[in-house]
């Protein structure tokens, strides 16, 4: 007697979808089996959320068909993709900030009473159970908007759970959480899998990838180029799919030349975020800023560009102390910002790539009541040739590139205002891995050129790659300060850990 083959949970068949001049996808194949996890990978525009769109019902395809266990199907809406048992948890928040955490799990489908009445009690019951199953230690009557972004990502899971699904989707589950919340979402997709649920997973963290799939599909340029068995392949091998080369990551073995240095800070502190941190940066040199979240060093950065008042400690640019008590006096001491959520705090997403990068200093362009567009059109230009930023045309809005485009240009917002200090924060999150090269090149490019460049990531390959030296941080003190040449991944660990050096001897 013979096995009867197991269906696949979803297929999708020959999927075309074209927007105004692009061929987002072009005849994909794809499919998951139940129980699996199947990871989706590419390049930022490869077209892989443009595919978990149609797939969801947010999109409708030019060609091709949907097939849910070997039954065709049409997904008009997502409320009809998830009848279907198809869930899609954003990578872009899709909530409702004023509603509670619970309306927002069950949001289209509350429980009702009589006369069209909201049962609450049951909402709130079924909520609080299936967030006790993340393990989230806020409730479901939590307005969303009092929520952090990790958990209101959590929010966006909790909605996977409320259905039987077939498939779920996950697009970059990840980008906004903690160690411990990860381990708690990875239970989560091992138990659906178990469960014989099919997931699909799209994420730009390989480590995830090798550690949660079964099989690898890859897209480049909304083309199909292969499925690989996760157990059977490599990064390298991936990788080559994915951008169509392999990426040398290796370090720069030339020492840095080191300038004077640009700016000093002793014993700083910002109760309870942070306290007597002291460390100088020079020009021509990376420093790195390596911590758990909620380590300190957003709230460092911030505080360096004048978006929060130190309670004491005090700030030398040049040797001499100074007061930034905003970011303005921070750009007139040379002290620029790359923020770490790009798209809520780098960016105007309606606007030009141009009009972006020359936002900062709009007012210095002004020719009588109107703004100069040929010296705007020249700072983009002189940007956009510099850091390779990909644009049809300076008039392309930038809420349509790519996650790496998207960085490049708010680096040349920076650049354009002439900074001596530029502190980037999460420089590469969620970005491709090709892409992720090209801004570690561009730091440490940057570097060579003479600026004081601080980056604060909190992948430990990142920082390792483009620093000189790291500061490695726990619980808003500074552990302990590594050169790029005695450093270890295990003595890293250890002092973000909380681990002091002469207790780790």
């Amino acid at each position: 007697m013979t096995d009867t083959p197991q269906q696949p949970a979803l297929r999708l068949q020959g999927i075309v979808k074209t927007f105004p001049g692009v061929r987002a996808l072009d005849g994909v194949d794809f499919e998951v089996m139940p129980g699996e996890v199947h990871a989706l990978l590419g390049e930022n525009g490869a077209g892989k959320s443009t595919l978990m769109k149609v797939l969801a019902g947010m999109y409708q395809p030019d060609e091709g068909q949907i097939m849910i266990a070997e039954r065709p199907v049409r997904m008009t809406t997502p409320i009809e993709a998830k009848a279907q048992g198809v869930v899609l948890i954003h990578q872009e928040l899709s909530l409702v900030p004023e509603m509670s955490a619970a309306e927002n799990i069950y949001l289209g489908e509350l429980p009702l009473k009589s006369l069209g009445r909201v049962d609450w009690t049951t909402l709130f019951d079924r909520s609080n159970a299936i967030l006790k199953r993340l393990n989230c230690k806020f409730r479901g009557e939590v307005t969303v908007a009092n929520l952090s972004i990790a958990n209101q990502q959590m929010v966006e899971i909790a909605r996977a759970l409320t259905v039987d699904a077939r498939v779920v989707v996950f697009d970059e589950p990840t980008a906004s959480l903690t160690d411990s919340e990860k381990v708690v979402l990875f239970d989560i997709i091992n138990d659906l899998k178990a469960r014989g649920v099919g997931i699909v997973y799209i994420s730009h963290r390989m480590d995830e990838i090798f550690t949660l799939s079964d099989r690898i599909t890859v897209l480049r340029d909304g083309a199909y180029r292969g499925t690989l068995t996760t157990a059977d392949t490599n990064e390298d091998e991936v990788t080559r799919l994915m951008i169509g080369r392999s990426l040398d990551l290796s370090r720069d073995v030339n020492p840095p030349k080191l300038g004077d240095t640009v700016l000093e800070v002793r014993g700083l502190s910002c109760a309870p975020l942070f306290e007597n941190v002291s460390f100088a940066v020079r020009a021509g040199e990376v420093l790195g800023f390596y911590g758990l979240v909620g380590a300190g060093r957003t709230e460092i950065a911030e505080t360096l560009f004048g978006l929060r008042s130190p309670d004491s400690g005090e700030i030398l640019v040049d040797g001499a102390p100074v007061q930034i008590s905003s970011p303005q006096s921070a750009i007139s001491l040379g002290i620029s910002l790359v923020p770490e959520n790009r798209k809520e705090q780098g960016l105007v997403l309606q606007m030009s790539c141009r009009d972006n990068i020359t936002l900062p200093q709009v007012q210095d362009l002004t020719s009588g009541p109107f703004v100069s567009s040929g010296a705007e059109m020249e700072i983009y230009e002189q940007y956009r040739e510099k850091l390779e930023i990909k644009s049809p045309s300076w008039r392309q809005t930038v809420g349509v590139l790519s996650g790496g485009n998207q960085q490049k240009i708010v680096i040349g917002k920076w650049l354009s205002m002439k900074p001596r200090v530029l502190i980037v924060d999460e420089p590469t999150r969620g970005i491709d891995v090709g892409s992720k090269s090209e801004i570690h090149n561009l730091l440490r490019e940057l570097a060579a050129q003479g600026y004081a460049v601080i980056v604060i990531s909190s992948e430990m390959p990142e920082v390792l790659r483009v620093s000189d030296r790291i500061v490695a941080m726990y619980h808003g003190r500074i552990m302990r300060e590594f050169s790029a040449d005695d450093v270890t991944e295990d003595s890293l660990v250890q002092a973000i850990s909380g681990i002091r050096a002469e207790n780790a001897a």
